[in-house]
């Protein structure tokens, strides 16, 4: 008996569950599908304004000190619409789903999601992908560990450090379900080192079978090729502060001696990390981020997070950090000049969120048809070429990504 044809809906559908199974990152953060353009389609650029949580300060006794609702909210811009074209003839669309799904289906789809992926691996570093439409600023991670040795120098990552940054998620207020994203070396490495620890013998055994880490340290643990590495702008020394007092993203300071990279991580005297919900001072400096490649000679820098300090020693809202820096403050930069390092992702998936908006259906076509699954939209259009006696079919996703909450993410290097 011949096989029936794959009707575009059982196409669509199928692409969807290879979807949500093809890459570990994009299955463990927060996915949202933008229900307004579910009867026309969205395009390209669409902008979604996302609340971020309110933050109050206490007072102490009876008498009322009223404050002000001010609400934050942060753009998200879909503006990646990225797919796979590919060709087929009548012939091939008579395969059972199986053959069709792993031929020619779960290839375009691991395309689609790595790439996925990898956008979101770049924001860590406030990297936006090139293009000539669109762009969308991304807010990066300026939680960052590492094993250094005497002369800065950054060493495999070991066990400390994973219950470091699992530490620093403490003291940021982060929720549970705790995720690792490991670059395949790092997860090499990380397998053997544990193996011998007292686990349970289940997780020990798939651990054996598999080479992969699975729960430990507090994490849920996985492997991704999209993990980032990162390089370290070519500094010959760093700049200090010009200026007291000074608040907000944009930090001044002495002519840059040499650039400094988008992502690279600092921090600076006397500035310290509070707590978010209590204000109360950290004993460990802020780490800040560059968020635009600053070249030699400038004198100023792009960082994440703003400089909020209290006002007149009161706590204020959204405060970020204990106090200003001074004039001439040194900045330290926890990396040295032109090194490497892989940029393993300790994160909570509430921290991260990918949205998926409908794109239109269009008209005159042999088939198309979209579906929405666990939050994921898709659409799958087929048209016949007459010329070559071929049908082509394109697979879409129009989507947008932010890390929302940065502070609960953390970057642990591993050396190259």
């Amino acid at each position: 008996m011949s096989n029936s044809i794959l009707t575009i809906q059982m196409i669509t559908r199928e692409a969807l569950r290879l979807f949500k199974n093809s890459n570990a990152l994009l299955k463990n953060v927060d996915r949202q599908y933008d229900e307004d353009f579910a009867r026309k389609g969205a395009k390209i650029g669409s902008s979604l304004r996302i609340r971020l949580p309110n933050d109050f300060t206490v007072r102490r006794g009876a008498a009322a000190s009223v404050q002000g609702t001010n609400e934050q909210q942060v753009g998200l811009v879909v503006a990646n619409q990225i797919g796979v074209d590919i060709q087929f003839s009548s012939a091939e669309r008579a395969l059972s789903l199986d053959d069709y799904s792993e031929r020619i289906l779960k290839p375009a789809i691991n395309s689609i999601a790595g790439i996925m992926a990898a956008d979101i691996m770049g924001a860590v570093d406030g990297l936006v992908p090139s293009t000539t439409l669109y762009t969308d600023t991304q807010t990066p991670v300026s939680n960052f560990v590492a094993r250094q040795d005497g002369n800065g120098n950054i060493l495999q990552a070991d066990i400390n450090a994973f219950l470091k940054a699992n530490a620093v998620l403490n003291q940021r207020s982060a929720p549970g379900n705790r995720k690792i994203i490991l670059d395949p070396l790092t997860e090499g490495r990380m397998v053997g080192s544990l193996a011998g620890l007292l686990n349970p013998s289940a997780d020990i055994s798939e651990q054996y079978l598999t080479g992969q880490m699975k729960r430990g340290l507090g994490f849920d643990w996985m492997m991704d090729q999209t993990v980032i590495a990162h390089t370290t702008g070519a500094y010959s020394s760093a700049p200090t502060v010009s200026g007291a007092g000074q608040t907000g993203n944009t930090l001044v300071v002495s002519a840059l001696s040499g650039p400094l990279n988008a992502g690279d991580v600092f921090t600076m005297p006397g500035v310290y990390a509070v707590n978010r919900v209590t204000k109360q001072t950290l004993p460990d400096l802020m780490q800040f981020t560059v968020t635009a490649n600053a070249a030699a000679g400038a004198t100023a820098i792009s960082i994440y997070p703003a400089l909020t300090p209290p006002v007149s020693g009161a706590a204020v809202q959204y405060q970020t950090v204990s106090a200003s820096p001074a004039n001439g403050a040194q900045i330290n930069v926890l990396t040295n000049s032109g090194s490497q390092y892989r940029c393993n992702l300790a994160y909570v998936p509430e921290a991260i969120t990918l949205v998926t908006a409908d794109l239109e259906l269009p008209q005159g076509v042999h088939e198309a048809y979209r579906e929405t699954y666990d939050n994921t939209s898709m659409r799958i259009v087929t048209a016949y070429n007459v010329a070559t006696d071929q049908f082509i079919t394109r697979l879409d996703v129009l989507y947008g990504y932010k890390i929302l909450r940065p502070e609960w993410c953390v970057r642990v290097a591993d050396a190259i």
